[in-house]
């Protein structure tokens, strides 16, 4: 149960996150509730393969925080059981975990990515719901921006309208003013009937002269009533599918490797003609005869051969006719080397993506059993139980394997980064943190204890921690006042003395300290009489010496 509201949590979180990118794709377009719901039941399937690494996570990271938390870790090893062998059990339930999220994205994940775009893209096409504010332009129609003064919204009269008809050419763009006037829409819902009542219609008109003069001419017309017929389709159509078929994220892996192999096949046939014109127009070889090739072969090693000479005997008219045809020839060359290198890149990237999807398919069932091993050996840990840290440690895992994740991806997507460097990014840091902690907590090391790396760096700093000792309830004997201020000055005497016997005017140098140590009895004794000093005084009830 911990499981499964674990995960119903993290697809409700993912599916919002995913949703705010298209959320501007929903509003305004009057979708009907089934298509709605189609769009998120469709979202949902394609959100479990990436939800199910992170329920893993945080289930795992809950039970065995709690289970540290209260004990029942301790009780387990106690009984001879290590923490690994308590991790059987949950492996086997995460391993299937990881077949269900491979199922997902190599049978139910393509399909569904496949109708999530079809709905997509039909949601963009969609036109808006007609909803005409007051006071502002409103461009929900195709080619129109309509401004309304004043709507009554019981007879649907528009009052004080002005119109901006728009269209790709300045010459046909027309402006229409009407005192008042009604929006409806016919029963097909293919088309709007704008009645307009009093108004003028001034509209530019196509000159039939070329000329280069910027003036256009135009025409105006005063009418009483006019009736414009407006092309608006209301109604939600489902976009073919041709387009999205080609998409490697909405094929399974046995459609991957037979389209990659037609791929392959097509864009090495391009390339082999593309080397073959190559070889005809930018380098091609010349098929002489015997004798003539044998005499170019002796011009060409005479010492004195210079091929500007032939340049330089031409007459300046040939020579610039030479320049502007060889100038000529080199765009064509580069504009056409530019127009394959698109087709050739447009075809690695296919291929690329392709291989990119595959991996994507093992890669999100491998994250399943790697967040596991982080998560569960963190719960042994931190020991805490609950949604507090758990959530936390949650959310900072999964942020970090986002991060390298999309990196990966994106560089991989571009072509900067080679497909196993960028897609095994991810695998690569975690693995070896889920070993390390896993290893850690099967040794109850001290990994995550605070105040042991507190104290190193106290030590390494040579900082000093205050002491605070608290007031005895009850006092056996009372302190020796006398005899501990006698102590403490025959201590300051002895350490004065220690310091100018040890020369200690600089700073300590690290590599005896730490590596070079010897103990040094005199501080020993002094640290004992001190803390004797302490352990008496710590008797009195006078607050000031206890401070």
């Amino acid at each position: 149960m911990l499981f499964i509201g674990t995960f119903v949590v993290s697809l409700f979180v993912l599916m919002m996150q995913f949703l705010w990118q298209y959320v501007d794709e929903l509003i305004g377009k009057g979708l009907t509730l089934d298509v709605l719901g189609e769009f998120f039941w469709y979202m949902s399937l394609m959100m479990v393969p990436e939800a199910l690494p992170l329920a893993v996570l945080l289930s795992s990271l809950i039970t065995f925080g709690n289970l540290g938390e209260s004990s029942e870790l301790t009780a387990i090893k106690a009984a001879g059981i290590s923490l690994i062998k308590s991790f059987r059990g949950v492996i086997v339930f995460t391993l299937f975990i990881a077949l269900i999220s491979f199922y997902f994205q190599n049978s139910i994940g393509p399909d569904a990515k496949k109708h999530f775009d079809q709905l997509l893209i039909s949601m963009k096409q969609k036109s808006p719901e007609l909803e005409i504010p007051e006071g502002i332009f409103y461009n929900g129609i195709p080619d129109t921006n309509l401004y309304v003064e004043k709507r009554n919204l019981k007879t649907g009269h528009l009052y004080n309208i002005m119109i901006y008809r728009m269209t790709d050419s300045y010459e046909d763009q027309a402006i229409i003013l009407a005192d008042s006037g009604m929006l409806q829409s016919t029963a097909e819902k293919k088309h709007l009937i704008l009645n307009l009542w009093n108004g003028e219609w001034f509209e530019n008109m196509r000159s039939q002269e070329l000329s280069s003069s910027a003036s256009v001419p135009y025409r105006r017309e005063s009418f009483v009533h006019k009736k414009l017929i407006i092309d608006f389709n209301e109604d939600f159509n489902l976009t073919s599918m041709a387009g999205i078929a080609d998409d490697a994220r909405t094929k399974s892996i046995a459609k991957i490797h037979h389209d990659k192999d037609s791929l392959i096949h097509v864009y090495d046939s391009v390339g082999n003609v593309y080397y073959r014109d190559a070889q005809q127009s930018i380098y091609p070889i010349l098929k002489l005869k015997k004798k003539d090739m044998n005499k170019a072969i002796m011009l060409a090693s005479t010492k004195n051969y210079n091929l500007d000479s032939i340049y330089t005997k031409l007459r300046p008219e040939e020579r610039s006719q030479i320049i502007e045809r060889t100038l000529m020839n080199t765009q064509q060359t580069i504009s056409d080397l530019d127009f394959k290198s698109m087709i050739t890149s447009d075809g690695d990237k296919l291929i690329r993506m392709h291989d990119i999807a595959e991996i994507n398919k093992y890669l999100l069932a491998l994250t399943c059993l790697i967040f596991f091993f982080i998560g569960a050996p963190l719960g042994a840990i931190i020991r805490k139980g609950g949604l507090g840290v758990p959530i936390i440690i949650s959310v900072l895992v999964f942020i970090i394997y986002y991060i390298l994740n999309n990196t990966g991806y994106r560089m991989t997507r571009q072509g900067d980064w080679a497909i196993w460097f960028g897609r095994g990014l991810s695998p690569a840091i975690l693995i070896p943190t889920a070993i390390f902690i896993t290893y850690k907590a099967n040794n109850d090391s001290a990994v995550f204890n605070i105040d042991l790396y507190r104290n190193f760096f106290i030590r390494i700093l040579g900082l000093r921690m205050k002491r605070n000792i608290s007031s005895k309830e009850v006092i056996i004997s009372a302190p020796r006042y006398i005899d501990d201020a006698d102590m403490l000055r025959k201590m300051n005497n002895e350490i004065e003395a220690y310091v100018e016997r040890s020369n200690l005017k600089s700073p300590p140098n690290f590599i005896k300290t730490f590596f070079k140590y010897q103990p040094d009895h005199d501080i020993e004794q002094l640290s004992k009489k001190l803390e004797a000093v302490i352990e008496d005084l710590s008797n009195t009830r006078n607050r000031i010496i206890l401070s």
